[in-house]
């Protein structure tokens, strides 16, 4: 690959801004309503290029890197838990000034960023959600199962070794991932290949159960949820956070709109790509009449 990020792909102006643990990368596209778009492992900003070029037009996008992710700081000895990312993501917010949010979330996104929502639902306009969850995983025993082992330390090993991140885990959750372009697959790797990379990956699994007591603090308060707009575009082949966890999220809200789409995986954004803006653009016209 002769340029990073490659211009092609990924043709965003690269933003930087010191946070309480390091130095954030993020893009700022367009203007208008604030979509701030909010990823997990092991993506980064790169997950939503064709939603930021489809929708930069009418709208403020921003997609940061949280820190370890794309090309966001790695600082050593950080811990990477969600709750300080978290708190990352608010001091964020708060130095970027940024209004009456729609919030878009995916995998470890959607408890990082619905616990500012929880804590500010005021400054939150409306929720988009991709494949999340935002309780304690430890209740759900195959999930447990799972994350058990790669959290472990023979999962550290897999992780450093034997590139189980993206010979094993991506692959399980990503139906089609074999035939991803080789040059969108590296942009998801090279990040991962860095110095304390796959530390960072292999933390992330460990803290699906180690996290387990502030996932459970964010469950406690989702009745904060309960009116707030909110679309949920399901991949319905997630072998991760599939159709069970889409069945618990349809008790939460009140006024939600479900697309489940039955062929795709885990990561929606990059299988489905400009195919969503259809489905993104006419629930952010009809929330928005609603809110006159």
């Amino acid at each position: 690959m002769t340029s990073w990020p490659n211009q092609t792909l990924y043709p965003f102006e690269s933003r930087y801004i010191d946070v309480d643990d390091g130095r954030m990368h993020y893009v700022d596209e367009g203007s208008g309503e604030t979509l701030l778009m909010l990823h997990g492992t092991p993506t980064w900003s790169f997950l939503y290029r064709q939603l930021i070029a489809g929708l930069r037009d009418r709208y403020r996008v921003i997609a940061p890197d949280h820190l370890g992710s794309g090309l966001s700081e790695k600082p050593t000895g950080y811990s990477y838990r969600p709750a300080d990312q978290a708190r990352n993501l608010q001091t964020f917010i708060e130095k970027l000034g940024l209004k009456d949010i729609t919030l878009f979330v995916h995998d470890f996104g959607g408890p990082i960023g619905l616990s500012y929502a929880l804590d500010h639902i005021d400054n939150v306009q409306r929720l988009v959600l991709f494949n999340t969850w935002m309780w304690a995983l430890r209740g759900d025993r195959q999930t447990a199962i799972v994350a058990g082992i790669l959290g472990s330390a023979l999962g550290r090993f897999m992780y450093r070794y034997l590139d189980a991140e993206f010979r094993v885990i991506v692959p399980s959750v990503f139906p089609n991932w074999a035939r991803v372009d080789p040059s969108i697959k590296e942009h998801y790797r090279k990040p991962v290949d860095e110095a304390n990379g796959t530390t960072i990956a292999w933390t992330y699994a460990h803290e699906l159960l180690q996290s387990s007591a502030w996932f459970e603090t964010l469950w406690a308060k989702h009745e904060v949820l309960r009116d707030v707009p909110v679309l949920l575009l399901w991949g319905m082949k997630d072998q991760a956070f599939g159709p069970r966890q889409l069945t618990r999220w349809r008790t939460v809200f009140s006024q939600s709109i479900i697309h489940e789409l039955p062929a795709t995986g885990h990561f929606v954004p990059e299988e489905q790509g400009a195919n969503l803006l259809p489905m993104i653009q006419e629930f952010l016209r009809s929330t928005a009449t609603q809110q006159g």
